[in-house]
């Protein structure tokens, strides 16, 4: 017969009992410790990882009331919170098994017991273990993906007049639990701000669920928010919850919540001033209680005006507005901004540090930035992989306002400095019709620097 891979203590002072488990689980259980003074467990624990305990309720200095038992019961989870223990009793004692599963025991088995029935009980409790270190483990995991998630959007670069008063007022309502809106235009920073009010709030250690309303269609918006059953569609094969629950006990940031229609703006409103809702294809109501953080770059005011935008949704979102300022208010940051994006892109392509003189740091400083600072990460980035020397120059950023703006999309993060480059120098070439001077002129090279890298990448 295979043995189960699983190591085992038992604890009771009873020299029989313990001989005739060990004796009989050993055929079934890899690994079986025994022990008769129960002193002994914190450091048997320190030492050794088991996947299953039974502990005796009663012992000799205690015999009937079960109180030593709860001791060493709750010293075990204080060690080991996903400990597994079986607690041992009497028939007469079947009370303070109860209470000792109240108490977080797994199980309990009544002596004497068979044979039988103590290996049935040892499987299933060792089944419930492992449900709980794998839901430890999931736990930990999200913890490590919403931490790696928040690094992205840690920083909060800048120290002009007008981003001291944004940060000013986050740290004062990150301690509440306020509605929030978030007023801007697009690159500014919108969803960096929610992250650090989550990441500054009594929430910080539960999820940020971010929403772009802006991407969701009206035919999908109740099973994306709100959730769905199985059978509520076509499509709905199983139970899922919307994003208003997996966002419960955190935070939930909708973006472009300027783009909703009249319809959807009403359905929204109902789930905020109700706090519950209610699946597709269900009529059970679900409470939820979440952060709620709203952020869009349309006037919302002049849209309540015009009878765009429910006046009583922005009410009820705009507890506390915060508006963010336009990177042509906050030109004092553009220095350190720049700094940091050319930190994270030489380390990205891994090439050496590039500078900028004092010449194109005024350049970047007066330029209009209508795409404010995805404009300039996106401009520092293309600078970083095109330019040839060490020292930045102006004409090594494309800030024409008179030429075609390229299209502001990320470059994928998986592709090397020869890749992103190739990219960059197809799409400008296509996009001039094959004239070399204007892609050339476009991308600040050379007409002949153009020619040997169009060669190297085989264009």
């Amino acid at each position: 017969m295979e043995k189960t891979n699983a190591r085992i203590l038992i604890v009771d002072d009873d020299a029989d009992v313990l001989l005739a488990a060990r004796l009989f689980l050993r055929q079934h259980i890899e690994i079986v410790h025994t022990e008769k003074n129960p002193e002994n467990i914190p450091d048997l624990l320190r030492n050794e990882s088991y996947d299953l305990i039974l502990l005796d309720m009663n012992f000799s200095r205690d015999a009937t009331s079960g109180k030593e038992g709860f001791h060493w019961l709750n010293k075990i989870l204080e060690i080991d919170p996903a400990a597994a223990v079986i607690l041992i009793t009497g028939y007469g004692d079947i009370e303070l098994a109860v209470q000792g599963i109240k108490e977080g025991a797994t199980n309990f088995l009544l002596k004497p017991w068979e044979n039988k029935k103590l290996l049935a009980t040892i499987n299933a409790t060792m089944e419930v273990r492992k449900s709980k270190v794998e839901l430890q483990d999931l736990r930990g995991k999200q913890k490590v993906l919403i931490a790696d998630q928040d690094a992205a959007y840690s920083n909060i670069i800048g120290s002009s007049p007008a981003m001291m008063r944004v940060l000013n007022t986050v740290s004062k309502v990150a301690k509440t639990d306020a509605n929030v809106l978030i007023l801007g235009e697009n690159g500014t920073g919108k969803e960096v701000i929610a992250r650090a009010i989550h990441r500054a709030s009594k929430r910080a250690d539960e999820v940020f669920i971010s929403v772009d309303l802006g991407a969701i269609t009206e035919s999908l918006f109740e099973s994306e928010l709100f959730g769905y059953k199985k059978g509520a569609f076509t499509d709905a094969k199983e139970d899922r919850a919307g994003r208003f629950e997996t966002a419960s006990k955190g935070t939930i940031f909708l973006d472009e919540i300027g783009n909703l229609s009249q319809n959807l703006q009403s359905k929204l409103l109902s789930v905020l001033q109700s706090r519950k809702v209610v699946r597709l294809g269900s009529n059970k109501e679900i409470p939820i209680d979440v952060r709620l953080i709203c952020a869009t770059n349309m006037p919302l005011y002049q849209m309540v005006n015009e009878g765009k935008f429910r006046q009583d949704l922005l009410y009820r979102i705009n507890t506390v507005e915060i508006k963010l300022p336009s990177l042509r208010e906050r030109t004092e940051d553009i220095d350190v901004l720049v700094e940091h994006f050319l930190d994270q892109y030489c380390k990205k392509y891994k090439i050496q540090k590039k500078r900028l003189n004092a010449s194109t740091l005024k350049r970047l400083q007066t330029h209009h930035w209508p795409g404010n600072i995805r404009e300039l990460q996106h401009a520092v980035e293309r600078a970083v992989i095109m330019s040839e020397g060490h020292m930045l120059e102006p004409h090594d950023f494309f800030l024409s306002d008179t030429q075609e703006k390229m299209e502001e999309e990320t470059l994928p993060s998986n592709m090397n400095l020869e890749e992103t480059e190739k990219m960059l120098v197809r799409k400008v070439v296509e996009k001039h019709g094959g004239n070399i001077s204007r892609a050339a002129k476009e991308l600040g090279l050379t007409r002949a620097s153009l020619y040997r890298r169009m060669e190297k990448y085989d264009l």
